[in-house]
Formats: C-alpha cells, sequence, structure tokens
C-alpha cells in the first residue's frame, strides 16, 4: 500500500506490545514519530483496554495528548478537560449475572467501575498465581481496590460497570469461555489482550466503536484514521480505520483484518509505518 498520498489526521495504536514493547518500554523511535506526526497537527490517540489513570506516565504527559479510547472503548475522554465523549457501560443487574457464573469456574476476576479497579480481596491475593507475569500481577496490585465481596460492594455502590476482567490458568477453560460468555449473554463482548486472561464489556463498548465515534465528534472520515494493533481487542479498530496496520507480533485475527503489516512491537514497527506517511 502507497501511503505516500494519505489524508490521515488521526493515529490511534494499542499500548502492550504494539507501540510499547514486551518489556513496556517506548522506544525512542516510536516518541520522534509520534513527535513529528503531532507536529504536523495529527492526534495522537492511545487506545486501550486500560483505565485512563493506567496509562503510563511518559504517555499521559504527551503535550500533544489530546483525546484517549480506554477500557476497550468504554470510554472516550478529553484528556485536557476530562469530559467523557462516548461511554458504553454494563448495566449493574447484568454485571452481577456475569460474576455469578463465573464464580463456577477456578479463575479470578475484577472490574472497571467509575475509572477505578476493584475486585474482590480473596481474589486480590491470587494475582501471583493467575496473572501471566510480574507486570501484571504489580497491575493488579496497584490498579485494583481490593473489597471484601465485590458483587455486594457493586450492589452498595449501584452503578453500571465499565468492563470485567479475568484470568484463568486453563487454555482450554480460557477459550470456552472467550465462546460461552457471549452466547449467553447477549449483550455482552469478549476479547483479550494477554495471554490468560478474557475481557468483557457492553457490546457497544469496543475499540471500533470508539474511535468512530471520536472521529466523528472531530469531523473526520474514517478515510483518515490509521489505526495500529496486534491483540483480540484490538480487531474491530483494525476494521473500523480507514488504515488498519497489524503488527507484525499480532495474533492471525489482527493480521487477518488489517489492510497491512507493520514490523514488531520489538522493532519500533508503529514508527516504521508513520515515518511512511510522513
Amino acid at each position: 500500500m502507497d501511503l505516500t498520498n494519505t489524508d490521515i489526521r488521526l493515529i490511534a495504536f494499542d499500548l502492550d506490545e504494539t507501540l510499547l514493547n514486551a518489556e513496556k518500554i517506548l522506544t525512542a523511535r516510536n516518541r520522534t514519530a509520534l513527535e513529528r506526526a503531532a507536529d504536523k497537527g495529527i492526534l495522537i490517540v492511545p487506545t486501550t483496554g486500560r483505565l485512563l489513570k493506567g496509562i503510563p506516565a511518559e504517555i499521559r504527559d504527551f503535550p500533544f495528548l489530546r483525546y484517549a479510547v480506554t477500557i476497550n472503548g468504554a470510554a472516550v475522554f478529553d484528556v485536557t478537560t476530562g469530559e467523557n465523549l462516548y461511554s458504553a457501560e454494563i448495566p449493574l443487574d447484568d454485571a452481577i449475572e456475569i460474576m455469578s457464573y463465573l464464580d463456577q469456574f477456578p479463575i479470578i476476576y475484577d472490574c472497571y467501575q467509575d475509572n477505578t479497579g476493584w475486585m474482590t480481596r480473596t481474589m486480590w491475593e491470587q494475582a501471583e498465581v493467575f496473572a501471566p507475569n510480574a507486570y501484571y500481577v504489580r497491575s493488579i496490585r496497584t490498579n485494583r481496590a481490593p473489597v471484601p465481596d465485590l458483587k455486594e460492594f457493586l450492589k452498595e455502590r449501584g452503578n453500571s460497570v465499565q468492563k470485567i476482567q479475568l484470568f484463568a490458568l486453563d487454555p482450554v477453560l480460557r477459550t470456552t469461555l472467550l465462546q460461552e460468555i457471549p452466547r449467553r449473554f447477549a449483550n455482552l463482548a469478549v476479547s483479550s489482550s494477554v495471554t490468560r486472561n478474557v475481557e468483557i464489556n457492553h457490546k457497544d463498548a469496543n475499540k471500533g466503536a470508539a474511535l468512530l465515534a471520536l472521529a466523528s465528534h472531530l469531523g473526520l472520515d474514517r478515510s483518515q484514521v490509521m489505526a495500529f494493533g496486534d491483540g483480540l481487542n484490538d480487531v474491530s479498530m483494525i476494521r473500523a480505520a480507514g488504515i488498519g496496520v497489524a503488527m507484525q507480533n499480532a495474533v492471525e485475527e489482527v493480521k487477518a483484518a488489517a489492510d497491512l503489516i507493520t514490523g514488531s512491537c520489538e522493532d519500533s514497527g508503529v514508527a516504521q509505518t508513520i515515518e511512511k506517511i510522513l
């Protein structure tokens, strides 16, 4: 694909193993490419399964950062004003029902509500057993507040839920839940961003829908949007963007949905493509 004559006005990118490498490091080449794009008036938009406050500080502190798609598209923020431009949340009753269903399996799970992570303490204490690596253990410890019983806590608060995330040790169980949850709960959608996890959102909360909502808010056509991703939760935005770019290290579903494949996250693949459009 010839990228020299494109009119890209917004570049969206996943974080883990897309913009950031496997060690969660932003390479100098990727940083420079984003800075050059921003200097040309292109909007730079992280699109992540994380909470807004879970985005690394070095990215949140970009002087040119204005918008962020968070929680797999459950919320889109104007980070300079704090305004929520788009939201799609799981109703409380549905969240309690899915958690009750999950209780029968040997897993741990948490949720995001009101832009904060919450988790039953006994599950929080098992992070080292279920999380795929030390980084996610730290993430659970840091970004989920432990409570005595998550379902009862949510009932007391009475608010909808932005995302439910589970970790399963058994890969067969994980695959089964990825298939079974959307079959049992028609208004929910599932995705995955890392080994062992399943992420559950409202069916209207996906990176693609959120990215198109932001583009519409900004008066941009989808042809003016480029998106980068590597995981299952990136497929919707790869398809939604005018130019969807899969990382070389992406799962096959992302590569199949993409318009082109760039280098891996270890080789600053995001920068490799941005440099071509600049």
